[in-house]
């Protein structure tokens, strides 16, 4: 048994250590339009979205396949009630094509990197399961963390670790 816990940490964070390298390689500079003229000195990240992390539209959107992120509070893997309609819309896509998902956990910056992997480890299994139920076959999700490694807006301070608390659903 602990053999088998050491292999597993160990592929974690190898796996990890991909990630980050990957990442650092792949780092780019805050969008300075993104932070211009937000009237703070907090350097924390503004785009106008008051509502970021409520399902409202202003949520930021990385898919290119049109399905918004699922965000989640602080250190928490539960899918929250205003994210079961864009799970229900993923759930009805896949049913009816029949094509696959690959779910990520993201975290925002907060946390270590082990801790952080974890999380969003829970985060894209939570959403995993949560589309299981509605009767996506297992077969067709597969799940990925990269913790705090791919952040979708760069900067500090609660909206931007709004943005960055997701799981994003990337159709195959």
């Amino acid at each position: 048994m602990m053999r088998r816990l050491s292999s597993s940490i160990e592929l974690r964070l190898v796996i990890l250590a991909g990630v980050l390298a990957l990442a650092a390689g792949c780092a780019k500079k805050p969008d300075a339009d993104a932070t211009a003229g937000s009237g703070s000195n907090t350097g924390e990240f503004n785009d106008g979205a008051a509502g970021a992390g409520d399902g409202s539209a202003d949520d930021y959107d990385p898919n290119a396949s049109g399905l918004a992120p699922i965000y989640f509070d602080l250190d928490q893997s539960d899918i929250k009630p205003q994210f079961e309609s864009i799970l229900e819309g993923a759930a009805a896509t896949l049913k009816s094509s029949g094509g696959s998902a690959m779910i990520e956990g993201h975290c925002d910056e907060r946390g270590s990197d082990e801790y952080n992997v974890a999380l969003g480890e829970r985060r894209a299994v939570s959403v995993r399961r949560y589309l299981y139920n509605l009767g996506v076959p297992v077969s067709q999700l597969s799940v990925v963390s990269y913790g705090e490694a791919r952040p979708a807006v760069s900067g500090t301070g609660e909206t931007a670790w709004q943005l960055n608390r997701r799981a994003e659903i990337k159709l195959q």
